[in-house]
C-alpha cells in the first residue's frame, strides 16, 4: 500500500499522540471512513410557480425571437462603428 506524503504525515500525527502502532492507525482510519454516516439525500428542489392572471400583455412564446431580433440590431449597430 503507498501512501499520499500529506496521509502519511497524518498517520503519523495520530501515532505519536495515541501511541498506537502504524497498522492500528491505518486500520482506525479505514474503518472510521467506511463506518463515518453518508449525508442523507436533499429533497429535491421544486420550483413554485404562480398564476400572473388572465390576461397576457406579454408573448413570453416570442420572447426568444425578440431576443434574437435586439441582438441583431446590435451587431449591425456596432459593425456600422467600425465603417
Amino acid at each position: 500500500m503507498t501512501l499520499d506524503p500529506d496521509v502519511e504525515r497524518e498517520l503519523q500525527a495520530v501515532i505519536r499522540q495515541t501511541g498506537v502502532t502504524f497498522k492500528q492507525a491505518v486500520n482506525d482510519a479505514i474503518r472510521s471512513g467506511l463506518t463515518r454516516r453518508r449525508p442523507r439525500a436533499k429533497a429535491r428542489f421544486r420550483q413554485k410557480t404562480f398564476s400572473m392572471g388572465a390576461e397576457q400583455y406579454f408573448r413570453w412564446d416570442k420572447a426568444l425571437a425578440a431576443s434574437d431580433a435586439i441582438e441583431d440590431e446590435e451587431i449591425v449597430r456596432k459593425l456600422s462603428l467600425r465603417k
